[in-house]
């Protein structure tokens, strides 16, 4: 039985949620120089193949060892489907015909989808007003993060926009469908591990079709150690912590880092190439903040007790 987690999430557990974060919004470095050599369905098969490869490896000289059971295995299979290929593929296909920024706001999306989806598929990760509030607070931050201007093209490329939607909706069933391997016993390691292995299953078939890989020019140095990165740190550790995080604090919980991986490109972008912050960057932070904020249940708590009457004031009524 998986334990509650419609509730504050713990210093250690933001700590990893910022952490992966980081690992996923420098994905967006790695994908910016493997890209220039290898195309987009090559570069996502080679990210979970070679996370596949490294997290194989690490499972048994952790002591751990991987689930044989068909049931479990079929569960992976059905995990990949739902957190790599099926959104991979969608957004890949969807960024070929609109803007990337307006893609980051649709992709945004997913904590609206799991609180929904969590209400009514879950007994306890239900919908609250401070939720929804959060949700749309953090919404409108990363909508003010990109910029205003992309939303210009809401109005064009109505399927690629479903697409990512779409994306973003199976990344939500994708959290609350994790959740089974806690009751399964699969150790977080394991189930990232099996994870990426399914997927690569999934994704190889559709790169070999599509890209005809053996076709195309043996990448440079630069690129490999972009394609190393993305699949050691972008995925392999990323998969651990996103694992792990969700054992214990929940798919509603877990699907805050979408609006935390935009804060964490601009600032990488700033820090590592310099890359200067508007105005509106700051805006769109605090807005995430205050909606990360009202979703924790913090802010709410804080809120009540300001306005609840000291014990001095009932002892004055007293007298």
């Amino acid at each position: 039985m998986p334990p509650a987690v419609n509730r504050t999430m713990s210093a250690p557990e933001w700590a990893m949620l910022v952490s992966l974060s980081v690992l996923w919004g420098g994905s967006f470095f790695f994908t910016h120089v493997a890209l220039d050599a290898v195309p987009p369905f090559t570069l996502v098969t080679l990210r979970v193949g070679l996370a596949a490869v490294i997290l194989n490896a690490v499972v048994p000289l952790s002591g751990l060892s991987m689930p044989r059971g068909a049931r479990v295995w079929a569960t992976f299979l059905g995990m990949g489907l739902l957190n790599n290929a099926v959104p991979f593929c969608l957004i890949v296909w969807g960024q070929t015909h609109i803007a990337s920024g307006l893609a980051t706001i649709l992709n945004a999306t997913t904590p609206l989808f799991t609180v929904a989806a969590a209400h009514i598929l879950t007994s306890d990760e239900g919908m609250t007003g401070n939720r929804i509030a959060g949700v749309l607070a953090g919404l409108a931050g990363v909508a003010v993060m990109v910029g205003p201007a992309v939303l210009a093209g809401l109005g064009t490329g109505f399927l690629a926009q479903i697409a990512v939607l779409g994306a973003a909706l199976s990344y939500a069933c994708a959290g609350l469908f994790g959740r089974r391997f806690q009751g399964m016993g699969v150790p977080p390691l394991a189930t990232a591990a099996g994870q990426v292995t399914a997927s690569t299953l999934l994704l190889l078939p559709i790169a070999l079709v599509v890209d005809r890989p053996w076709t195309l020019p043996v990448p440079s140095a630069s690129v490999w150690g972009a394609i190393g990165g993305i699949a050691a740190l972008s995925t392999a550790l990323a998969y651990v912590l996103y694992f792990r995080i969700l054992a214990t604090a929940g798919a509603t919980n877990l699907c805050l880092v979408t609006f935390l991986i935009p804060v964490s490109a601009i600032l990488l972008g700033a820090v590592v190439l310099g890359e200067r912050l508007d105005p509106q960057h700051f805006v769109g932070m605090a807005l995430i903040g205050c909606g990360l904020a009202a979703i924790d249940g913090r802010l709410r708590a804080f809120l009540q007790r300001r306005r609840r009457p000291s014990p001095e004031v009932y002892r004055g009524r007293d007298i």
